[in-house]
């Protein structure tokens, strides 16, 4: 019988079709992609976040009385998760996650503050906060973020907005708004807080520059809307007084418009500099909020509690002629996935650290089947003496185990989130097999 002898050359040619036959299985894989990024111009990323808003306050949502028509749009043309989270309700541990794909157990922010003497001298007050917290910004500069994972790629990254950090270079960013001086008001966002508020000025420059310069760009625009203060354009608040008797409804529902405003108004900016067809738009909101209409704050169901209300939020991804759009509304999925999904986009290997997978992966999302959450203190020392709730979500159940020293008064908590959304019915007591399985993939959970 004869051998078949290889010679070089057709090694080669043997390799380069062996090669090409392995990239298009990995391209078959991915269903919503639909071309080779390597074969392109590499695309730039955006992350669009707002702060403070329920899962239930857009029009797409189901809304009557808040319209959000650029979001509206936004979500037809986005492959759109209308069931996802984040994995706790206060704005500086969850943006924590959103910027290292980490959940905050493993990235250290569990709250808005490091525990200090809060005294009435709001000057000295001010000055313990910032003492306390300089510790976690030296410990959070050593996590690998999201704009430091593009830096192999040759990507600018430019931080909008909401930042609690320290300076924007903490995250890996190379230009942002956010000094993070604690002297001259730094804490969770300083002069990053105007973008949207007063205008797009600076993210139009930041564009010019990555065009001049001919790079990639990761682009953090988290607003300071629709959060407190709740003061809307005139003519969007007289507007919203015609739908409610509430004051403080009304400001709200035009602080989300507002919101929206501003998010049409970086589409269009995009469109002019003709970006949007090489830019992979991403929305999620930090954290929940229902606005209590007797006065101007939240209800307790909402912001910093593990109900819905607080940690649900649409996700959605968007890549015109890349990602096919589509409205998903039985699909789990998180903000930890965000960093996956753009990673894979980008054809670089996830780091093994990151729990969440990529969502336009439909053999991974059939694979999963659950999520968690976590609520820890306002102000915060370590996860032990900190914990309020754990929470995990396996469709159709979401448990809310209360931690027993801090919440010893509280009960568990069993929904079936597909029947009950709101969340009304505690049927723990009817089921206990399934507190006890979920409670055992909370302890794997908290072990890892």
């Amino acid at each position: 019988m004869k051998r078949f002898k290889t010679t070089g050359f057709a090694f080669l040619v043997l390799y380069f079709m062996m090669s090409c036959w392995d990239k298009t299985k990995s391209d078959t894989a991915n269903n919503n992609v639909k071309t080779e990024v390597a074969n392109q111009e590499q695309p730039n990323i955006v992350f669009i976040l707002s702060d403070d808003q329920s899962w239930t306050d857009y029009s797409f949502m189901g809304d009557k009385n808040i319209e959000t028509p650029r979001l509206d749009q936004f979500a037809k043309e986005s492959l759109t998760f209308t069931k996802s989270y984040v994995p706790t309700p206060l704005c500086s541990p969850s943006l924590a996650t959103i910027i290292t794909g980490l959940y905050p157990k493993d990235h250290g922010i569990l709250g808005n503050d490091f525990v200090y003497e809060r005294v009435k001298d709001r000057k000295e007050s001010r000055k313990n906060r910032n003492e306390a917290y300089k510790p976690l910004i030296l410990a959070f500069e050593k996590q690998t973020t999201f704009p430091d994972m593009l830096k192999e790629k040759g990507y600018l990254s430019f931080q909008t907005g909401k930042w609690w950090h320290g300076n924007h270079k903490i995250g890996g960013f190379d230009y942002g708004m956010t000094h993070g001086d604690p002297n001259r008001g730094g804490r969770h966002g300083d002069f990053g807080l105007e973008i949207g508020r007063k205008g797009m000025d600076t993210i139009n420059s930041y564009l010019d520059l990555a065009i001049k310069e001919k790079k990639p760009f990761f682009l953090w625009y988290a607003p300071y809307l629709p959060h407190r203060p709740h003061n809307p354009p005139q003519r969007l608040l007289d507007k919203y007084k015609q739908k409610t008797d509430s004051e403080h409804l009304a400001k709200y529902w035009a602080m989300c418009e507002w919101f929206d405003e501003t998010c049409g108004q970086l589409f269009d900016m995009f469109e002019e500099k003709g970006l949007t067809e090489n830019t992979l738009f991403v929305y999620v909101c930090d954290n929940g909020w229902a606005q209590d209409p007797e006065k101007s704050g939240y209800l307790k169901h909402s912001k910093r509690a593990p109900y819905d209300m607080g940690i649900r939020t649409p996700i959605m991804y968007k890549w015109k002629g890349k990602i096919d759009p589509k409205m998903d509304d039985k699909t789990i999925t998180s903000s930890i996935d965000m960093v996956p999904t753009a990673l894979d986009v980008l054809g670089i290997e996830k780091p093994i650290n990151l729990p969440g997978i990529s969502v336009l992966e439909e053999n991974e999302l059939k694979e999963r089947k659950g999520i968690f959450g976590e609520v820890y203190a306002h102000d915060f020392e370590t996860i032990e003496n900190s914990m309020f709730y754990n929470m995990a979500i396996f469709p159709p159940y979401k448990i809310i185990v209360p931690d027993p020293v801090r919440k010893k008064n509280e009960v568990v908590q069993l929904f079936n989130i597909e029947e009950d959304p709101f969340e009304k019915n505690n049927i723990a007591e009817q089921n206990p097999e399934i507190v006890k399985d979920l409670k055992n993939k909370i302890a794997l959970f908290r072990a890892e």
